[in-house]
């Protein structure tokens, strides 16, 4: 079946809740979205909010506490938000990349396989029922003679030693108790947490729940969005192989790619979406196919959406491609189109400025084309 890339965006944009909007939760949305960043906590709000009908700015920060969201580290080893009876699946792939187990990390770490597993059983014990403060989850573990010497690479803010404890269920993010992060563990905090599946059985929920958000896409593209490009390729393909009649291959202009193949007549009869959406950093539309695809964003502007540092900026869609970024400068939401994206249209922009005030804040946002 051939396609186009208007329809793939529209199509897009439907299943990610940009067009229509939605009145659902954000828990609902994080779990459409395969989860949401939250290396910066304002952006996973903005990402929620805009896909609502009526931006409900308290909806992260309420589903949240209530226990229906929960914080860690998973996809390309950053900080997302995940619904706990779902993360399990997620995490069984990542840890399947055993970054760990390599002789660069290991060097550059100076943390072993072996000490890896020894704090994997440690932190299952100390974080049980419990929820503690970085410093007070590192004092307990540093008082095991096992791990003197650790403590530095324990605090890091990074949490390079920490991920692979996340990937194995043992540790996720906690409520911040004022400016400090906590820790605790999943099974002793969320009512709904599972046992972590083995990565074979997790791979056909995680891929169906890909392709059902960020559709049609390669292997590859799916690997990239969640390691990387760390799965082992045997493994990969095995995962996509086992999925048989489920996929089916489209051409998207030249393209070849697969999708759902309960999605497919949808596809084809999805109307190309005409239109524009302001989206906030960090956002999952332009994350989930990954910013070096260029059908989405064009090749010479990459460097305007994927900053130096690992940020992602807010981004202007237009027809469903990337056609310039935007920031909010005082009251005014200022954009930058990109050369040779036209004339963008006045009173679209600003009706969306006026949804993005309402998920970020109060105030309202005067439109400025810079």
């Amino acid at each position: 079946m051939k396609v186009s890339w208007g329809q793939v965006f529209a199509w897009r944009m439907r299943r990610q809740y940009l067009d229509p909007r939605t009145t659902r939760t954000a828990a609902e949305i994080v779990s459409r979205l395969c989860g949401v960043q939250a290396q910066v906590w304002s952006a996973a709000e903005t990402a929620v909010a805009v896909r609502q009908t009526t931006p409900d700015s308290d909806s992260v920060d309420r589903d949240f506490a209530a226990l229906s969201l929960m914080k860690t580290w998973v996809m390309r080893g950053t900080l997302h938000l995940l619904r706990p009876g779902e993360a399990g699946a997620y995490l069984s792939l990542m840890e399947t990349t055993g970054f760990w187990r390599k002789p660069s990390w290991q060097r550059v770490s100076g943390v072993t396989p072996q000490q890896i597993d020894e704090l994997t059983e440690k932190v299952a014990v100390v974080l049980d029922g419990a929820v503690l403060t970085r410093d007070q989850l590192v004092t307990r573990i540093a008082a095991d003679k096992r791990f003197a010497g650790m403590e530095d690479r324990l605090r890091s803010g990074w949490g390079q030693v920490l991920k692979p404890l996340a990937w194995r269920g043992v540790l996720c993010h906690g409520p911040n108790q004022g400016n400090k992060i906590t820790f605790t563990r999943p099974a002793s905090q969320y009512p709904n947490w599972g046992k972590i599946p083995e990565p074979e059985e997790a791979a056909p929920t995680v891929i169906a729940a890909y392709l059902g958000a960020y559709g049609p896409a390669t292997p590859e593209v799916f690997d990239r969005w969640l390691s990387l490009n760390s799965t082992s390729r045997p493994r990969l393909r095995q995962w996509f192989a086992d999925l048989g009649d489920t996929l089916t291959e489209v051409d998207v202009e030249g393209r070849k790619a697969l999708m759902l193949t309960e999605h497919v007549e949808e596809l084809a009869d999805i109307d190309v979406y005409k239109g524009v959406r302001l989206l906030g950093g960090f956002d999952q539309y332009v994350l989930g196919p990954g910013t070096n695809d260029e059908a989405l964003v064009p090749k010479e502007h990459r460097s305007a959406v994927s900053r130096t540092s690992g940020w992602i900026s807010p981004i202007v869609v237009v027809n469903g491609r990337v056609a310039g970024v935007w920031n909010k400068v005082d009251g005014e939401l200022v954009v930058s189109a990109f050369p040779g994206s036209g004339r963008l249209p006045r009173k679209e922009l600003e009706k969306e400025a006026a949804h993005v005030a309402r998920a970020i804040g109060p105030s309202p946002l005067t439109v400025r084309v810079a």
